[in-house]
């Protein structure tokens, strides 16, 4: 019998897929895209990351007190996330954006749309669905954000202090990854183990209208 952790991965091969076949992931993980792509991408990057805290607040705040074992992982990932939207805003001064023109823009609809959906399936019906959230963002940096960092600097001609968030987050959601399974892992409810799986697989598809929305200038063809 496959553990919890397993279930998700399997049941999700597909969608993560379809996310990692978008021509800007793509594009991008082949340092492939213009200044102007890299930092579109860091604003809207910026507005859903500044919800993560809050987030996992909400999300430990609605926990049961059967299952305080969530909401103390919730508390641990909060020591990890917090202020990493000012990494993001200091990237993108250092590529020669406007930090704060980007802080205090309004975010596209597809990043509204995502964060919305989080706290409603946190408020209104499970918190636990916040994980399928915690999958996608975690999952996919650690299979394409290190690499993108160094292809896009690369062909970019930028320093290190223009990729802070990518390059940390490629690492730093390695050892996420192993807290995520072992903490998927302790659910017990069956009912709580399928509502995870289909809200994974919606943000799986909320977390890609993302990238599909972003402007691709594709350095090749400029």
């Amino acid at each position: 019998m496959s553990s919890v952790y397993e279930y998700l991965l399997e049941n999700t091969e597909e969608d993560r897929n379809a996310l990692l076949s978008i021509p800007f992931i793509q594009e991008g993980w082949r340092g492939n895209i213009s200044l102007e792509s890299y930092l579109a991408f860091l604003g809207q990057a910026f507005h859903h990351v500044k919800h993560t805290t809050p987030l996992l607040m909400a999300c430990g705040s609605r926990v049961p007190f059967e299952k305080e074992w969530l909401r103390n992982a919730m508390a641990e990932y909060i020591e990890e996330e917090v202020g990493h939207q000012e990494w993001i805003l200091s990237d993108i001064q250092h590529a020669g954006g406007d930090a704060q023109a980007v802080r205090h823009a309004t975010p596209s609809l597809a990043v509204e749309a995502m964060i919305a959906y989080a706290y409603y399936v946190i408020e209104r019906v499970n918190p636990i669905g916040f994980l399928g959230m915690v999958l996608v963002l975690e999952g996919t940096s650690i299979k394409v954000a290190t690499e993108a960092a160094e292809a896009i600097k690369s062909s970019l001609g930028l320093g290190d202090e223009c990729f802070s968030y990518l390059s940390s987050h490629g690492s730093l959601d390695i050892s996420h990854m192993d807290f995520y399974k072992n903490l998927v892992n302790q659910i017990e409810s069956e009912e709580d183990k399928v509502f995870l799986l289909h809200c994974a697989k919606n943000f799986f598809k909320l977390y890609g209208d993302v990238f599909r929305s972003l402007p691709l200038h594709k350095l090749s063809e400029i």
